[in-house]
Order: structure tokens, then sequence, then C-alpha cells
């Protein structure tokens, strides 16, 4: 593992320099650091090519994937794979993963988050706590074992934020509720941008 220094995460000519210098195969970035990398590599002649990076891993802010269009437009071969990762405070750190593609970039999806991660699972519902059809925009709850228990010391704020599941184990709560998304045919919600107010989340389920 390479833990990049202040410094060099301020300065993307540095951090494509350690990339280069270390063989890092998977690096893990925000949308918009990884843009200013791009960048940097594009007036500088350089090229992802030269580098052993093998995967992109985006978290921390959000995406547009239509940022990538270009990414996508070119023919290489050795292009890493970019995948986004949506998360919550409450599963320290990420809820769900998508392997973007040149379809997300040219779909109409802003922000494809894709499936939930292996010990998570994750239901898009009305106000009245229902499953909504595919297509319908609603609320996206989050449950499971990689879900915590609630707030240390801070039970009214956990009664508050974590509801039970009503899909999951008897007695499982399941996050009330989460940014707003559709259910896709295809399995992949996507964030239409928050209700107004910090999502509420589920106690843990399973």
């Amino acid at each position: 593992m390479v833990i990049a220094s202040k410094d060099v995460v301020r300065d993307p000519e540095a951090v494509f320099d350690l990339l280069a210098t270390e063989r890092v195969t998977v690096l893990s970035q925000t949308p918009a650091a990884f843009q200013g990398l791009r960048a940097q590599a594009a007036q500088s002649g350089r090229s992802f090519a030269e580098l052993a990076l093998r995967t992109v891993v985006f978290g921390g802010d959000a995406l547009s994937a239509r940022d990538f269009r270009d990414w996508f437009a070119d023919p290489s071969p050795r292009q890493p794979q970019l995948v986004n990762m949506y998360g919550i405070t409450e599963t320290t750190v990420h809820v769900t993963h998508r392997v973007l593609t040149r379809a997300d970039a040219e779909g109409d999806t802003l922000s494809p988050i894709g499936v939930p991660l292996a010990d998570l699972r994750g239901y898009v519902l009305d106000q009245h706590q229902r499953l909504v059809p595919v297509g319908v925009p609603g609320e996206l709850y989050v449950a499971g074992a990689g879900l915590a228990r609630g707030y240390l010391g801070r039970p009214a704020l956990t009664a508050e934020r974590f509801v039970p599941d009503p899909y999951g184990p008897a007695g499982g709560p399941v996050p009330d509720p989460g940014p707003a998304a559709a259910r896709r045919a295809a399995g992949v919600p996507g964030p239409g941008g928050r209700p107004g107010q910090d999502p509420r989340i589920p106690d843990r389920a399973g």
C-alpha cells in the first residue's frame, strides 16, 4: 500500500510520478482529483498507458459519468477501469459499486452507483417504505451486516435515523431515508439528489 503525503496529494504531477515510481495498480481518488490528474497528464504529454494502474476507485464526492465521455472514446486497451463507489458514514465507507462503461458516460443517468456490496442490501422505497417499481423515484435505504448498529453514545439520534428493516430478518433495521434514487431495469440506482435534509439511516439488519 502506498499512502501519498499531503504535499504530493496537492500536486497532480507528483501524484503521477508516484504512481509510476511505485507501480501502483489501484488508485483511490475523488472524481475531481482524478480529473486534475488527467489534465496534468495531458498537459505534460504523459499517458496512463505508461502506468501499471489497472483500476481507479472513486469515492468521497459526487461523480458525473458524463465527465468521462472522452475517457471512453480513447481506444487504448491499457486504460484503467473506473469504479464508482457510493457510501454513507454509517457503513464506513462504501455501500455500492459500479464499474463505469461508455454507455454510462453517454447515458441519461448522471451518477450510476451500481449494486450493493456483498455485506449490504439496498432498497428504493416510497414515503410509506414500500418498494417502488423500476424507474420510479424513491429513497435509497441501506441494510445488512456492513451497517453500523447506531451512533455511539447518541441513542436519540440512533432512534431517529435507524428504522426497522421491513424486508430483512425480523427485528433488523434499515435507513430512513437515504438519497433520492430511481431503480433502473438493470438494477442500477441513480441518485437524484438529497430530499432536502441529511438521510436518516437504518440500524443494521441481518
